[in-house]
C-alpha cells in the first residue's frame, strides 16, 4: 500500500480494482499489503481505508497490513439491503472479514467510530486481539460526541443525509466538514476519495443512514465493561488539540485497562493518521516491537 495508490480518485480505484471479500451481508474491498504478525486498521464515517495510508504503508514493511474499507459513508460498494451495521453488526463484518482472509488474531487498531466498533469488537471477540491501539475516538457515554449529533438526529429525517451529501459536493464544504477532524489541510484529492461515492450513490447514503441510526452508547458503555478483563497490550494515542473527542476519555480508556498507556500527540485533531501519520508509526513500531522507517 503506498501513497500513490491510496490517494487515487474513485474513478482510479474502480479502474484499477481492489481486493474484496465477500461477506454474508455484502462486499468489502480492503487493501492487504506486507507480511508478519498481521494488523487490523478500522477507520470512521464519512471515510474510508485510505484514512490509514501514510502509517499502514510504513508499517508494511515488517507487518502483514489489513486495511477494509467498511460501509460508513466513504465506501464504493454498496452492502445488501437489510444489513445490520449496528456498531454490533460492523464488529460481526469485522470477525467474518477476518475469517475471510485467514487470519485468527489481530492488532487492532481504530480511529473515530472505527474505535467504538473496535471496543464493541473486542468485548465481543477478545480472543481474536493480540494488542489494542486506539487513536482519538467514541467511548464510553459520548457515541455520538456532541459535534457529530446533528447527523445521526438528522438520520431519523428522511432525505437529510441526502441534503448532506449534496453539501459535500462543493470542494468549500468538503474542506469545512473535514477541518473538524484535521487539524491540518486534507489533500483535496484524498477528500474527494472520501465522499465521491456518497455524493453519487443513493444506496451508499442509505448504508451511512443505517449506520447513523445505530450509533448509541449503549454499545460503547457495554463494551467498556470488558476492559479490565483484557490482559494485552493497549496503547491510546490522542491528538490533542481535537475539539470533537476529549482527552478526558483517553484518560478513562487507560484507566479502565488494566495493561495500557497513553500517549498524547501534540498539534493534532482527530485525525492523527492525516496530521501526525510519522508520530503514530513511531509509537505503533515501539509498541509492536518492531523496527520500522517511518
Amino acid at each position: 500500500m503506498n501513497r500513490t495508490n491510496a490517494e487515487r480518485t474513485h474513478a482510479d480505484r474502480s479502474a484499477v480494482g481492489r481486493p474484496e471479500a465477500t461477506l454474508s451481508q455484502g462486499t468489502v474491498e480492503y487493501e492487504d499489503a506486507g507480511t508478519g504478525d498481521p494488523i487490523l486498521f478500522v477507520h470512521g464515517a464519512f471515510v474510508d481505508g485510505g484514512l490509514w495510508r501514510n502509517v499502514a504503508g510504513p508499517l508494511s514493511e515488517r507487518f502483514r497490513c489489513l486495511v477494509p474499507t467498511l460501509p460508513l459513508g466513504g465506501h464504493d460498494v454498496p452492502m445488501d439491503p437489510g444489513a445490520d451495521l449496528t456498531p454490533s453488526g460492523l464488529a460481526d463484518l469485522l470477525a467474518e472479514f477476518l475469517d475471510d482472509v485467514g487470519v485468527e488474531r489481530v492488532t487492532l487498531v481504530g480511529n473515530d467510530t472505527g474505535g467504538a466498533i473496535c471496543q464493541v469488537f473486542l468485548a465481543a471477540y477478545p480472543e481474536r486481539v493480540e494488542r489494542l491501539v486506539l487513536t482519538n475516538c467514541d467511548a464510553f457515554d459520548n457515541f455520538p460526541p456532541a459535534a457529530a449529533r446533528p447527523f445521526t438526529w438528522g438520520a431519523r429525517i428522511p432525505g437529510a443525509t441526502g441534503l448532506f451529501a449534496r453539501a459535500l459536493r462543493s470542494a468549500t464544504a468538503r474542506r469545512l466538514a473535514f477541518g473538524l477532524l484535521a487539524k491540518h489541510p486534507i489533500e483535496p484529492a484524498v477528500l474527494d476519495a472520501y465522499t465521491d461515492s456518497l455524493r453519487t450513490n443513493a444506496a451508499v447514503r442509505r448504508d451511512l443512514r443505517e449506520v447513523l441510526l445505530g450509533v448509541s452508547s449503549r454499545y460503547t458503555e457495554a463494551a467498556a465493561e470488558a476492559f479490565p478483563s483484557f490482559d494485552g497490550p493497549v496503547l491510546v494515542a490522542w491528538g490533542v488539540d481535537d475539539p470533537v473527542f476529549p482527552l478526558d476519555d483517553a484518560e478513562r480508556l487507560v484507566e479502565r485497562f488494566p495493561n495500557a498507556r497513553l500517549e498524547r500527540i501534540e498539534d493534532s485533531y482527530a485525525f492523527v493518521s492525516e496530521d501526525h501519520p510519522e508520530r503514530l508509526v513511531e509509537l505503533m513500531t515501539e509498541f509492536l516491537g518492531a523496527t520500522v522507517t517511518a
